[in-house]
């Protein structure tokens, strides 16, 4: 995404950015499908010289000619109908997150339009933040598309305490994963987080390359996460919408709470986030020791484990 807002390059295509993130995707996953998982003959043993498929295999695979399908990969999206992408979408053992991502990326390379600038700061309306602020049991959050917290409710709060120790405003959770040291603590099941958080950002960034929030938020965890470097260049993109948290609060200790999310009317890139536990399990307890505890602190930042480190840089974040 390097260069996108760049002054110096007004004048060119729009699309090209569009077309590089198509070849650079359906390129990925080609590698990662054999023909045998294919159900395709090996031919040419140990001259082979990729892994995965070709692209004439996927042409083959998609029921379309090689010549449309290296068209297509190189980003020629033009008139590109339903049954073609269902065939390689079928052909690349393709998810339904990552389906969704070749259309974003497919109508964004059609399209001649200037790209389209969003709103400087999201806002959250207030009757969204009094039906977080109801919810007193269970932590809640709305959140942006590129993991920005935008609202939260006082157990919320609480339960994120060392995420808002970040000074910068509003907190945002791909930052703390990649650039805190306190991350790895936080989350008990760092990589998967860590895996999760740029599959999410992945499939913002097909939605809009051109948020420029989001290409600078990518930009710095790329200078300074050689992490994040490693998973953003794997182009993976997920839908994580329900699961398992496992969390360890710096007061309260080790959490296991299910999730949900909840997309919001007001856009896409938009959504609730709670936390809930089990009823009558050691999670249970301890959220409602944090909640005692959030209610006799008002200044739950300053509660949190203090970062006075340097930024990290791609040597001291986790890996």
């Amino acid at each position: 995404m390097a260069g996108r807002n760049d002054p110096n390059g007004r004048n060119r295509d729009i699309r090209d950015d569009f077309r590089t993130e198509i070849r650079e995707f359906l390129g990925t996953r080609r590698a990662r499908v054999t023909p045998e998982q294919a159900g395709l003959p090996l031919y040419g043993g140990e001259r082979r010289r990729v892994t995965g498929l070709r692209r004439e295999e996927v042409a083959l695979l998609a029921g379309i000619s090689s010549e449309y399908y290296t068209r297509l990969e190189r980003g020629n999206a033009t008139g590109v109908s339903e049954s073609v992408i269902d065939g390689i979408a079928q052909a690349l053992q393709l998810d339904e997150a990552e389906r969704i991502h070749l259309l974003d990326l497919l109508r964004g390379a059609g399209t001649t339009r200037p790209p389209r600038r969003r709103p400087a700061q999201q806002r959250v309306r207030p009757a969204v933040q009094r039906v977080l602020d109801s919810m007193r049991g269970t932590p809640a959050f709305i959140l942006s598309g590129r993991g920005d917290i935008l609202a939260a409710n006082h157990l919320g709060r609480a339960l994120f305490a060392p995420v808002y120790a970040d000074p910068v405003r509003p907190p945002n959770n791909a930052r703390f994963v990649f650039l805190s040291p306190h991350a790895i603590e936080f989350f008990r099941h760092w990589d998967e987080v860590a895996n999760d958080t740029v599959a999410m950002l992945r499939a913002e960034a097909g939605r809009d390359l051109y948020d420029r929030r989001l290409t600078d938020l990518i930009g710095e965890l790329s200078t300074r996460s050689e992490a994040f470097r490693h998973r953003w260049a794997a182009h993976n993109v997920r839908m994580h919408t329900t699961g398992v948290k496992l969390l360890h609060h710096p007061v309260v200790g080790d959490l296991d709470l299910p999730f949900e999310t909840f997309p919001l009317p007001d856009g896409p890139s938009q959504f609730l986030l709670t936390y809930t536990a089990e009823p009558h399990s050691p999670s249970q307890d301890a959220l409602n020791l944090l909640a005692s505890w959030a209610a006799t602190n008002d200044d739950i930042e300053r509660s949190a484990p203090a970062d006075d480190s340097q930024p990290a840089d791609s040597g001291e974040t986790p890996d």
